[in-house]
């Protein structure tokens, strides 16, 4: 279980890190903006992608 602290990169507020995987979406508790997670050994957050509608394309 991984129980590290890495920052928000768009605020830079702490962000707590319960069990992670790759690809985790999680909300930033400072700026609520949602966070990807890019790594977890280091713990790293990226701001998620937004999802686009497709329209069934």
């Amino acid at each position: 279980m991984t129980t590290a602290v890495s920052n928000c990169p768009d605020c830079t507020e702490a962000v707590p890190a319960g069990d992670l995987r790759v690809t985790q979406v999680l909300v930033c508790p400072g700026c609520e903006a949602e966070l990807e997670v890019i790594s977890v050994d280091p713990v790293e957050y990226a701001l998620a992608p937004d999802i686009e509608e497709d329209f069934g394309e």
